[in-house]
Order: C-alpha cells, then sequence, then structure tokens
C-alpha cells in the first residue's frame, strides 16, 4: 500500500507539473495484435516531424545538388540513430513515468539541470527558426506574402493546438498524420516526375564514400543532416509522451507498451527516412543532374523544380508539402518547448498561457533574424540552425543514455549490456563529430 500511494502521488506531481494528461488515451484490451497496436499508434508520427523538417530541407537540398546522392549515407545513418535513441526515450519514460526534463531536474545539481534548459532552450529556437522560416518561405511562394508576415501567421498555431486538444490529444495526432501523409505523396510524385538513378541511391544509402570525412564541406553539411535528422528536443518530448496511454502500469504492461511503443516509433522514422531522402534524390536527380550544383536555398528550388521537370504543377506541389511540414513541425516543436519548460523548472500556471509563453520563447528570436535579415541569407541561417543542433544534442544523448543505463530508475528495464554499450558508442560518435565541427570553425 505505501508503494502505490507513492506511485498515486508521483503521478499527481506528474500531470500537476507538466499537464501530461497521463494515461489519458485509452488503449484496446483486445486479443487481436493489430487493435492494440492501433491504441499506441501517433506518438511515434509527432516524433517523426521533426525528422522531416524544412530545417531537413535545407541541408537536404544543398547536399544533394552540390553532391548528388553521396550524402545517403548521411541520412541513413542519422535515421539508424534516431531509432535507437527514439527507443531509449520513450522506455524512460514508460518505466520511470518521469519525462527526461524531469529526470534531469530530480537526478543533477540545480546548477546543472539549469544549463541543460538553457541548452535545451536554445536547441528549440534553433529548431523553430527553421520551421518558421520554411513555413514562411512557403506561404510566400504560394500567396506571395512578405516573409515577417509569414512567420507572424505561422506564430497564430498555437491557437490551432488549443483548440484541437479540446477535441482530444488524438485530433492532433490525427492531424500529424494526415499532414505526413500530404508530404509523402506530393514528394513520390516529384520522384516519379524527376527519373532518378536508383543504382546509385542504393549504393550510397548503404555505402558511405570516403570523401564524406576527407572533405570539410561535405562533413560540414553531413554534421547538419545529423543535427536535422536527430532531434534534441524530440528525446524530451517522446519521453512525455510516452505516459498518455492507459496501459495497466505494471512490468507486463509497460513490457507491452514498450513493445508496441517501439513499433510505432521505428515505422514513423522510417517513413521520415523516406521523406528525407526523397528531398536529397530530387535535389540530385535535377538540380547536380542538369549542373545547378549550387541550389541551397528553398525559394531557388521552387523556381527551378517546374522549368527542369517540365512539369507546371512541381513547384506548387513542393511549396505545398514545405507549408505541410513547416506546419507539422511547430506544432511538435511548440509541444516540445513546453514540456522542456516545465519539466526542468516544474512551473505551474494555466495551460493557455503555459502554449503562450513557449511559443513566445521560440518565435520572438526567429521575428528578430528575418527583420534584421530578410530574404538574403536565410540558406546559410537555416543550415548554421542545424548545426547549432546538432551541438546542443550531447547534452540531452549523455543524460539519456545514463538514465536508462540506471538500475535505480529503470529496474528490471534497464538496457542490456549490449544496448547500454551500444548507446554509448553513439553518443560518443555524436560528441567526437561536434567537436570537430567546433575545432574547425574556430580555425577558420
Amino acid at each position: 500500500m505505501p508503494e502505490f500511494a507513492a506511485r498515486e502521488q508521483q503521478r499527481e506531481s506528474i500531470d500537476r507539473s507538466s499537464g501530461a494528461h497521463l494515461a489519458s488515451i485509452s488503449v484496446a484490451a483486445s486479443p487481436v495484435f493489430w487493435r492494440r497496436l492501433l491504441g499506441f499508434v501517433g506518438p511515434g508520427f509527432l516524433i517523426s516531424v521533426g525528422y522531416m523538417d524544412p530545417g531537413n530541407w535545407a541541408t537536404d537540398l544543398a547536399g544533394g545538388s552540390r553532391y548528388g546522392y553521396a550524402l545517403l549515407f548521411a541520412i541513413m545513418l542519422s535515421n539508424l540513430m534516431a531509432i535507437l535513441l527514439q527507443s531509449l526515450s520513450l522506455r524512460l519514460g514508460i518505466v520511470a513515468e518521469r519525462d527526461l526534463a524531469q529526470l534531469c531536474r530530480d537526478r543533477y545539481p540545480r546548477w546543472a539541470s539549469r544549463a541543460l534548459w538553457v541548452l535545451a532552450e536554445v536547441a528549440i529556437a534553433a529548431c523553430d527558426l527553421a520551421e518558421v522560416i520554411g513555413s514562411a518561405i512557403a506561404l510566400q511562394l504560394l500567396f506571395h506574402l512578405p516573409l515577417l508576415a509569414g512567420v507572424l501567421i505561422t506564430g497564430l498555431d498555437v491557437l490551432l493546438i488549443l483548440l484541437l486538444e479540446r477535441r482530444g490529444f488524438r485530433t492532433v495526432e490525427a492531424l500529424v498524420m494526415v499532414l505526413i501523409g500530404t508530404i509523402a505523396v506530393l514528394f513520390t510524385v516529384e520522384i516519379v516526375l524527376s527519373r532518378p538513378e536508383f543504382g546509385p541511391i542504393l549504393r550510397n544509402l548503404f555505402i558511405p564514400q570516403t570523401a564524406l570525412v576527407t572533405d570539410p564541406a561535405m562533413l560540414y553539411i553531413a554534421i547538419g543532416i545529423l543535427g536535422a535528422t536527430v532531434m534534441p528536443h524530440n528525446l524530451y518530448l517522446h519521453s512525455w509522451l510516452a505516459q498518455m496511454r492507459d496501459y495497466p502500469r505494471t512490468p507486463e504492461g509497460k513490457r507491452e507498451a514498450i513493445w508496441f511503443g517501439n513499433l510505432d516509433s521505428t515505422a514513423a522514422l522510417t517513413f521520415a527516412l523516406f521523406v528525407n531522402a526523397a528531398i536529397l534524390v530530387l535535389a540530385a536527380a535535377v538540380f547536380h543532374r542538369s549542373g545547378h550544383t549550387d541550389v541551397a536555398e528553398i525559394q531557388d528550388a521552387y523556381r527551378l523544380l517546374s522549368p527542369l521537370l517540365g512539369a507546371a504543377g512541381a513547384s506548387a506541389m513542393f511549396a505545398v508539402a514545405l507549408l505541410a511540414s513547416g506546419q507539422n513541425s511547430t506544432l511538435t516543436g511548440t509541444l516540445a518547448g513546453q514540456v522542456v519548460m516545465e519539466g526542468f523548472l516544474e512551473l505551474r500556471m494555466p495551460q493557455w498561457l503555459r502554449r503562450l509563453v513557449t511559443r513566445l520563447a521560440a518565435i520572438v528570436p526567429t521575428v528578430v533574424v528575418v527583420a534584421l535579415y530578410g530574404e538574403h541569407g536565410i540558406a546559410r541561417l537555416l543550415l548554421l540552425s542545424q548545426v547549432i543542433l546538432s551541438m546542443q544534442l550531447s547534452f540531452a544523448v549523455i543524460p539519456l543514455v545514463s538514465f536508462t543505463g540506471n538500475r535505480t530508475i529503470m529496474g528490471r528495464f534497464v538496457n542490456p549490456r549490449w544496448l547500454q554499450a551500444l548507446a554509448w558508442l553513439v553518443a560518443a560518435v555524436i560528441l567526437l563529430l561536434n567537436l570537430w565541427l567546433l575545432v574547425d570553425s574556430i580555425r577558420g
């Protein structure tokens, strides 16, 4: 009884401090596998949105137009890392019934948790820079709106989240999945029109080129792809979302929740791999093959697509997919901002105010940047934002790997030795790449 009371008190604390609606989404207790699985489908697709956001478009367009299919391996490797890390994140949330931000606050000294909070906020601001600018560019291309006006319109998505959540969080998940499906369909059409070379695509997906580490410019874009693919704020968000299903809080119930959560996450991230690879393949097949090797700006890609493909609607489809991507990403980015701020600071305020504060914390820097730079240098800012994300990644990955390998926190669900070793290897690779980038930047 004391253990049950302590657990209930902890769950009430979670609800008050994070607004996570713990166990608010019912799961079918059916003997039919697919019915039980459908109850867990959703969080993985919300997470996958961050892996196909406009920041990915900037790095994939730059990589594909300049180097052809060579950087497809970077996308594949980044996606495999993402599958592993998101699996650890959902595992942590399900077992500990605390999200990553809350555990950092609980387990680390105050100065350390505050530092991690600041770094997480920097990462979210960098991510939101790409997402909001991407949406604003799409609105500009489709409706000829000024870039700053598009940024302000995109910032109103916080109201959409509040309206949708009144209809249940499943509605938010459904909207996200519809927009992901829209992006996938549009890019499938674009790929068919571009007629890429499938032999080089498959070869570069699975076999890295030596230039990937010998060419500093290629490595810079590859690290940008890593930052654009493995999002630090997604590690915080997934550990929060994983707690929303109403599965039995027993060892057997948690084991099944981890199993179905991994199926959901892996399927969604594989979907994201297709979208990311499609953007790079499109850039390689259309721009690199035709000699346009310096296409890094989304506006240039939009302008060139229809003439080079010989299809009048190709550019419009590209812009619609970009708008869907940007709106999807800002929805999940706002949720991640709320989770990070509340988890680290344990804020207690009305839901609408929490949403507004976290949205303003991300949108204000974006408005300032767009107001200062206008339409010039946007591609460099997008690419730089992804490199900043990559450099923040270790500060989320290391606590995640540490917590999931801690028997005190995870109990019988602690990472087995092989998984813990693989997780630390991934963390070390990310850290070393980012240190190389930092040293190279300092050296000029």
